[in-house]
């Protein structure tokens, strides 16, 4: 019987009880599922009537208004939040201590305040009159402040050697941050990082409370407008804005994996610049190196 470091490996009476207790978890969550099914369809939640609403233009335009605000949203708030997370780590990994100071004060505070309450503010205080960039300023300091951590983790695990080389080419600092230390830190944390980018999707919804009319909140005012068998269609539409959020996070998670995949395959390395460098070659027939000066 084979053991792991951290875990004995679990035996035949172990394994057939693990096997039972996945069995009696699966029915447990089939039977929750069809009780909540019945007793949405006595309801006449899944009345024809009900789904008739979404084969009208005018409801399917709402919803990928809202969709496409979501994405907008989105779009902006992780591109400014990824530029904003680089800034943070690399100015929470300085040696001038002010500095580090504070970025070290902007990361603790953003990820400590919740996000609504940043939103509710920047909307009340600044953007009454266009609640998406509150939505998008909130989310990039929000998801900025996490993604920062994220690098900074991903830098401290590169290997000391790779910035110990890059200074003896003669590079400075920086360089050595964007060219040598961030590139890989990027590639090791990019799972990490994509999952918070499907947090920033996800959290997009909270535009809803300042009004700003993102998918959720589309779908909110087409059940509330709408009336069907005198109910309003909260559950087909609530169902239906679900699914298109599921599906997006899982097309920006499919993404991720891809990228990844391709990151595995590349055959070449970090390109260095700046500064004179020495280039090695293999002599003729296994002869000593060939360095010459490169300018």
């Amino acid at each position: 019987m084979s053991s792991s470091v951290l875990y004995d490996s679990p035996g035949p009476r172990a394994r057939a009880r693990n096997r039972v207790y996945a069995v009696a978890g699966s029915v447990a969550i089939l039977g929750l599922i069809a009780f909540v099914g019945l007793r949405l369809a006595n309801a006449g939640h899944f009345s024809a009537e009900m789904w008739d609403i979404f084969n009208y233009s005018g409801v399917r335009n709402s919803i990928i208004d809202g969709m496409v605000r979501t994405l907008q949203a989105f779009a902006i708030a992780a591109v400014l939040s990824l530029a904003l997370a680089v800034v943070l780590a690399m100015a929470r990994l300085s040696d001038h201590k002010p500095v580090s100071w504070v970025a070290t004060g902007i990361i603790e505070l953003f990820r400590a305040v919740p996000l609504l309450i940043t939103i509710y503010v920047l909307w009340v205080g600044f953007f009454t009159s266009d609640p998406m960039w509150a939505v998008v300023i909130g989310l990039t300091l929000y998801n900025g402040a996490f993604q920062a951590e994220v690098l900074r983790a991903g830098i401290n695990a590169v290997p000391k050697g790779q910035a110990e080389a890059a200074y003896a080419l003669g590079m400075r600092k920086t360089q050595v941050m964007l060219t040598v230390l961030l590139p890989q830190a990027v590639r090791s944390m990019l799972p990490t990082i994509i999952s918070q980018l499907v947090v920033t999707l996800k959290d997009t919804s909270l535009g809803f409370v300042i009004t700003y009319e993102e998918l959720l909140r589309a779908g909110q005012l087409l059940a509330s407008n709408t009336i069907v068998n005198d109910e309003n269609p909260y559950v087909p539409v609530i169902m239906v804005v679900g699914a298109i959020y599921i599906a997006m996070c899982l097309a920006l998670s499919g993404l991720a994996q891809w990228i990844e995949r391709r990151g595995r395959r590349a055959k070449t390395g970090i390109a260095m610049g700046g500064g004179d460098m020495a280039e090695v070659a293999d002599g003729p027939d296994g002869a000593a190196p060939d360095t010459r000066k490169v300018n």
